[in-house]
């Protein structure tokens, strides 16, 4: 019998159907409850800086903070004890050694790779997700390698993406993450890890990444918002009004040996989430921005919002919608939450 059939059928008709019954008391609201939230689901971002001892408030997002390697280690710790399985690290470089070309992103001292290397010797199973792009260290905040009319070229910018994909995997980071939006970057990184021998790396493919305006938090908080200036990053990152050129983009990246997907806002593109999780299957991922994050923050700290109700329930929306893991700068906080109910 049809969904439909089953919802018109006599037996389902009031009075003989309340529906409120199986929501009047906690024990049945408990048995039908169709989507779980755990910690399982939570991916932690992180953003690093240089020095010791180092905790940089970010204006835009209350009580997220930039933190030295010394403090990140101690983060780990905390985090690994909450239960969150993964952390996605995001560097703010020192401004004097950002470039054109961005060459920075793979040096095997940088910043990331010495991060990843004392994660994993302090914290060795917590899983460590490396942003793959170049718009940190470019002195013109571009995720990639421009031409004289400030256009970014894809195939050059390729080229460094492997160097930096590469440098992060011999660091020891468990999976490297694109999100540049390059034609055919998925295709040459696994490549490139599969001939030096980096067969478990795996891939967590920025493939459905919008030109969203809820970018500008994070854009503080890595430093590249004053290199971009006035600029934009319509030429790569997808246009926000379209949803099958979403479904087009992850495939291609699953077919060149993605083996995560991630879409990118969260909840306003929670339609992509279901439509890329309906149409593929495969393990996706989902990044609760930092815009998102700071419009809750903002609401919560001028009394509108209850900060624990609606963190709970922006992600639980996001994992209903179809997401197997999200990345957000609730995951300490809902950890708790989640902690203090079991």
């Amino acid at each position: 019998m049809s969904q439909q059939s089953v919802a018109n059928s006599p037996n389902r008709q009031f009075p003989f159907a309340r529906m409120r019954r199986m929501r009047r008391d906690p024990f049945s609201r408990r048995l039908m409850r169709e989507t779980r939230l755990t910690t399982d689901d939570l991916i932690y971002p992180v953003f690093i800086v240089e020095g010791e001892g180092e905790r940089q408030e970010i204006p835009s997002m209350p009580d997220i903070y930039r933190l030295s390697i010394d403090e990140l280690v101690e983060e780990a710790k905390e985090l690994v004890e909450l239960g969150i399985p993964a952390i996605a690290l995001f560097p703010s470089p020192n401004p004097d050694t950002k470039s054109l070309d961005g060459q920075e992103a793979w040096n095997p001292e940088g910043l990331v790779q010495r991060a990843v290397r004392a994660l994993k010797a302090a914290q060795p199973e917590l899983g460590l997700i490396t942003d793959v792009a170049l718009d940190p260290y470019t002195t013109h905040g571009q995720d990639g390698i421009i031409d004289d009319d400030g256009y970014v070229l894809n195939d050059e910018t390729v080229a460094a993406l492997v160097q930096q994909a590469l440098s992060h995997a011999e660091a020891g980071a468990d999976v490297v993450a694109p999100s540049d939006m390059m034609d055919g970057r998925i295709a040459a990184i696994r490549e490139a890890l599969e001939e030096e021998r980096h067969i478990h790396t795996r891939i967590l493919a920025y493939s459905a990444k919008y030109a969203s305006s809820y970018y500008g938090p994070f854009r503080d908080a890595v430093g590249s918002s004053g290199s971009l200036g006035k600029a934009d990053k319509n030429t790569y990152q997808m246009d926000v009004a379209n949803s099958d050129e979403a479904l087009h983009e992850v495939g291609i990246d699953l077919d060149e040996g993605a083996d995560m997907i991630m879409v990118k806002p969260g909840m306003p593109y929670l339609d992509i989430v279901r439509r890329v999780k309906d149409e593929f299957g495969a393990p996706t991922m989902v990044y609760q921005v930092s815009g998102e994050y700071a419009m809750h923050m903002a609401a919560v700290k001028n009394g509108w919002l209850d900060e624990n109700a609606v963190a709970m329930e922006s992600l639980l929306c996001i994992k209903r919608a179809g997401a197997d893991a999200i990345l957000t700068y609730f995951a300490k906080k809902v950890a708790r939450l989640l902690q203090q109910s079991t």
